[in-house]
């Protein structure tokens, strides 16, 4: 069993202020306990057990997290383990951390993908009420209208469902081609969202790449290249 350890030592272990400051924090009220307030300093915890808040935010043990940006290529799945034995993400990123993507990309799908040993980090990535938004440039067959452009951005119906209202930008129409390139920000991440959403206003998707993750774009980053996530990156999602 996890030893308990002081209230002020975990604080400060984890990263959240000095010890003295912790006490301070502690006698002043600020810290909770499972819910509860706690103003003694002789306060002993167990770390991956009680579950300790300040400022309505649970403070971790701190750990060797890891986060992760990758330019995904064409071709690559996001899965762990694949039926099928395709290439995955997990053999560009070569690091002795045990890593999972954040949220997932299609195989036909290029762009910006995180992966973490983080499940914190995961959840608050992925999970739609925290409108994290993911933004995509897609090429379509055919000259998008303007009505069309309206209804992505207002939501339209797919499979049993209605989506969210999304940020639509015409980059380019290209008559000679027949053909468009819009991008499309959201902060939902249904299954193969972007493609079903061009597919309902009656374009076929020629080439679909995930730009950015919130600000964190892979704009400078080369296609099937990685790198660490600055602590100012992460910081904007945490």
């Amino acid at each position: 069993m996890e030893e308990p350890v002081r209230l002020q030592k975990f604080l400060s272990n984890s990263g959240v202020t000095s010890r003295r400051k912790a006490e301070e924090l502690i006698l002043n009220g600020e810290i909770k306990v499972n819910g509860k307030i706690v103003k003694e300093l002789g306060t002993k915890i167990i770390p991956n057990k009680d579950k300790v808040t300040y400022n309505g935010r649970v403070i971790k043990e701190k750990k060797d997290y890891v986060y992760i940006l990758l330019n995904k290529p064409i071709g690559y799945v996001t899965t762990l383990k694949d039926q099928f034995d395709r290439s995955s993400v997990l053999d560009l990123v070569k690091v002795n951390e045990r890593i999972v993507p954040v949220g997932r990309l299609d195989m036909y799908t290029s762009g910006a993908l995180i992966l973490t040993n983080d499940g914190d980090f995961v959840y608050k990535v992925t999970h739609p009420k925290h409108e994290i938004e993911k933004t995509y440039t897609v090429t379509l067959t055919k000259i998008v209208t303007k009505n069309e452009v309206q209804k992505l951005k207002e939501g339209i119906k797919i499979d049993d469902y209605i989506t969210k209202p999304a940020k639509v930008k015409i980059l380019k129409i290209d008559k000679e081609k027949n053909q468009s390139r819009l991008e499309i920000t959201i902060h939902e991440g249904k299954n193969r969202q972007v493609r079903k959403m061009c597919e309902q206003i009656g374009h076929k998707v020629l080439a679909l790449h995930r730009s950015k993750i919130g600000e964190i774009g892979v704009k400078d980053l080369e296609i099937g290249k990685w790198r660490y996530l600055r602590k100012e990156e992460i910081e904007k999602i945490i």
